[in-house]
């Protein structure tokens, strides 16, 4: 009912491909732990409470961890691409997400983007998490892999949905902030359709505020 893939490599100027190929295992390991999950009416999903404490001993590597603006080698780096991937697939069904936090930098330019910006989720073991809870009537199954190029992830639900959902971003704005660099802002907002494509909500979901890690492409002209 609610599906998306992610990537598992990218093109990052100034980041070793080990790094990577370290993150596609420590995803591996994780949604090994998330994989057919059922969450039940007035549960709570916890990514941590499920992943547990990604040590050397339990076969995590040392990923792509974001500090201070730059990657760094980190054990169980990565797991963002799990968190940002069921954060967004959450968004598209009618469970609350009760915990979430947002990136405080902004990584990837624009090009070939299929999500607004802002739409993800960062986790950091023992002090972020995302959580989510079922307050509908009925059951979801978490189903989630890492395939061959992508990480691959679904929401089921044991009834058919009376709504859809369409996420958008509103109130975008780039500045140039006193130390030199830029910041980005938004608001993320979702729209519910019923089955026969009538409007029936329009809501707030939350708000980012960014450091963009890379120069913003301006037209002539564009105040920031």
């Amino acid at each position: 009912m609610s599906d998306h893939r992610t990537p598992l490599y990218r093109r990052l100027r100034n980041v070793d491909m080990w790094l990577q190929d370290n993150k596609v295992t420590n995803l591996k390991l994780a949604t090994a732990k998330l994989n057919g999950l059922v969450l039940k009416p007035e549960e709570t999903f916890s990514i941590w409470r499920l992943v547990g404490k990604p040590t050397k001993a339990r076969g995590f590597a040392e990923g792509m961890v974001l500090s201070n603006g730059s990657f760094v080698p980190g054990v169980g780096g990565g797991l963002c691409q799990l968190s940002n991937l069921i954060y967004w697939m959450t968004l598209q069904t009618p469970l609350q997400v009760t915990e979430r936090w947002r990136h405080t930098h902004d990584v990837f330019p624009d090009t070939n983007r299929t999500q607004p910006f802002g739409s993800g989720a960062t986790v950091v073991c023992n002090y972020i998490d995302l959580q989510i809870k079922n307050e509908t009537q009925y059951s979801y199954q978490l189903q989630i892999k890492v395939g061959e190029t992508d990480l691959e992830g679904e929401w089921r639900c044991e009834q058919p949905l009376p709504q859809k959902y369409e996420v958008y971003e509103s109130d975008h704005l780039i500045t140039q902030e006193w130390w030199g660099g830029y910041m980005r802002h938004n608001v993320i907002r979702r729209k519910a359709f019923d089955l026969d494509n009538n409007q029936i909500g329009d809501d707030f979901v939350t708000e980012n505020h960014a450091i963009m890690m890379y120069e913003p492409m301006l037209a002539g002209g564009t105040e920031v």
